[in-house]
């Protein structure tokens, strides 16, 4: 068994290679600590993000006291959206590169992480004595988690259990609007409307939010008061019982609570609601008995339903650590879609040939331009021969650079895939929307990890050669024989479609050897096709299916391409499916053309196969 197939063995072996450098960054201060060994994180500091003009000076700062040898690993949790490898700070005027930082830091990985992402990441760990819990209620077994908190923004996050973990919600809910609940909140809101025509959540319900509150409060009370940062606000009414900063504190915390119940509704959070951030722990047990749990519970019709979820407050220090340590340690694990594919190219590279080591190296050093540039790209940029990457690309187990750029691709995200949504019928519009955007972009992810590349290469063979190419398919998926018949033609193949079960076999009797079919169905046991396949097959022809693996259609196909989505076709159309079998199309078209150009260009290496591997890589990604 492999360390990573047994959790236990790998946590004894998995710092091996040193300690991991992790970091929350966030508008104001940034938390460094080095991992070395699970929950255990040495050379805890907090810097001022304000000493620093980047965040590589400010991890080499934190790291030129770092005598433990080599760092291999690292993830960063940061106070903005995370996607791709580009990140521009909203609080900060800092933006980076993730690639360029990993490369500046000698590091084997680098994950980048939305900071509450991260914190929602380490709740599901997270103990008694690091939490207080305020008001009733009890966490719900395996149910969703909500995870909001005030800093310098208003981080928003959730956790969903599933079967094998947990998945985080990437969010930015503290942008929606801010809603007041009385006359007093009303007249906050309208003071912010003096100066921003959009008020949010993230512009009250946090630290500058605060300084809002309390220059509003005093305009409202009459009062000719200096501004005062959020920290002195929380000083003068905990230590010095300040009665307006008081009232701003009270504030506050009912719009927080509102914020909250807002997100415990929305998310059905029966696991509970977590509030992080810098602001509520310094509180201590003044938040507990302030009105944010009779706000929390003030919902009218639902106060019931939300007197039974309970809402705790996050005490440990630096819980951000924990989460992003996870994400981490399960990226490297495997799990979420990653590998190690970095560390297996740095321990074999002394292994392969010289050329094929300038192609290593190109991949370590940047690989994300790799990923984009086709063969001659990346042959020329390593100053090898086309024929060189593919051997780089076998010596690593791979069929070829196609297969190697799908698995290399998943090593370099830590991102948590897009998971499939049941589509209901009380569903809102936005739902519906965001469901089959959803579900259609995990099913072409998961597609393009099981296309089996052989198959693809054969039909491509059989359609370039073919003297005449017909289309057979009924109902749904007659809209995918006629883009194939349009695209086919344009090549100067002769080709026909039919969707009429009777034409079927009267068509394919016609047939010759060197004509080929494609067939396409979703169930692949449509009697009339298979009919008019077996007579296909009878009058020498070829048949390609485009259907289900082990169907009766893909046991009477020359060639199967897969596609095994399950569709409740019983309810609604078969709508990925389709889409799944035009990609197909897509990807023969694009195939055929490269054959066509190689032969024109007279090639004889063989780069065709791979330069359609790598087509289908980039169709997937």
């Amino acid at each position: 068994m492999s360390d990573h197939s047994d959790p236990e063995k790998f946590a004894r072996t998995a710092f091996a290679d040193g300690a991991r450098l992790l970091a929350d960054i966030g508008a104001t201060h940034a938390r460094m600590a080095l991992q070395t060994a699970p929950g255990v994180f040495r050379s805890v500091r907090v810097l001022r993000c304000d000493d620093f003009e980047g965040i590589v000076p400010l991890l080499q700062f934190y790291l030129a006291d770092h005598d433990g040898g080599a760092l291999h690993h690292a993830a960063l949790a940061v106070a903005n959206p995370i996607n791709g490898d580009q990140v521009r700070m909203t609080n900060r005027d800092w933006e980076f590169s993730t690639d360029a930082v990993r490369r500046e830091l000698g590091l084997q990985t680098l994950l980048i992480v939305n900071d509450f992402t991260a914190l929602a990441m380490a709740i599901p760990g997270l103990k008694p004595h690091d939490l207080m819990k305020v008001g009733g209620g009890t966490a719900a077994g395996n149910a969703v988690v909500g995870v909001l908190g005030p800093g310098t923004g208003l981080g928003v996050s959730g956790v969903i259990p599933t079967v094998d973990g947990f998945v985080t919600l990437g969010s930015e809910g503290g942008h929606v609007n801010f809603a007041p609940a009385d006359e007093r909140e009303f007249a906050i809101l309208q003071y912010a409307w003096r100066e921003w025509p959009h008020v949010s959540n993230e512009r009250l319900i946090s630290g500058p939010g605060m300084e809002i509150i309390y220059r509003a409060l005093a305009l409202r009370n009459g009062l000719p008061v200096a501004p005062r940062s959020s920290p002195d606000i929380i000083t003068g009414a905990l230590d010095d019982q300040d009665p307006l900063c008081l009232e701003v504190l009270d504030c506050f915390c009912g719009m927080l609570g509102g914020a909250a119940a807002n997100l415990a509704v929305t998310l059905g959070s029966f696991g509970g609601i977590f509030i992080g951030g810098g602001i509520v722990p310094r509180m201590g047990e003044w938040f507990a008995q302030s009105q944010f749990r009779a706000r929390f519970e003030a919902k009218g019709r639902f106060s019931s339903y939300l007197s039974e979820i309970p809402t705790f407050v996050i005490t440990t220090p630096n819980p951000a650590f924990h989460g992003v340590a996870t994400i981490l340690s399960e990226h490297l694990r495997g799990r979420s879609g990653a590998n190690t594919l970095m560390e297996r190219i740095g321990h074999l590279q002394h292994e392969l040939t010289p050329a094929e080591q300038r192609v290593a190296t190109l991949v370590l050093e940047h690989p994300r331009l790799v990923l984009n540039e086709p063969i001659a790209g990346i042959a020329r940029l390593a100053e090898v021969s086309q024929p060189t990457v593919i051997r780089f690309c076998r010596s690593l187990g791979f069929l070829g650079l196609a297969d190697f750029k799908l698995k290399f691709a998943s090593s370099l995200t830590g991102a948590i895939p897009v998971r499939h949504s049941q589509v209901r019928t009380g569903d809102s519009t936005h739902d519906v929307s965001a469901k089959v955007i959803d579900n259609t972009v995990s099913a072409i992810l998961k597609f393009r990890d099981q296309l089996d590349v052989r198959s693809i290469d054969r039909a491509i063979e059989l359609l370039t050669h073919a003297k005449r190419v017909e289309f057979y398919a009924m109902g749904n998926s007659r809209v995918v024989a006629l883009d194939g018949q349009h695209k086919f033609f344009r090549f100067r193949i002769p080709t026909a479609s039919y969707g009429d079960s009777h034409l079927f076999t009267l068509a394919a009797e016609l047939l010759k050897p060197g004509d080929v079919v494609v067939a396409i169905s979703n169930s692949g046991r449509l009697p009339e096709l298979l009919t008019a396949v077996e007579a296909a097959r009878a009058a020498g022809a070829d048949v390609i299916a485009i259907t289900t693996s082990g169907s009766p259609l893909a046991k009477k196909a020359t060639v199967c391409l897969a596609v095994d989505h399950a569709e409740d076709s019983t309810t609604f159309l078969s709508m990925i499916s389709r889409i799944l079998q035009l990609l197909l199309i897509d990807i023969l078209s694009v195939g055929i053309s490269l054959d066509a150009q190689n032969v024109r260009e007279g090639s004889e290496s063989g780069e065709g196969d791979d330069q359609r591997r790598m087509l289908i890589s980039h169709l997937g990604n």
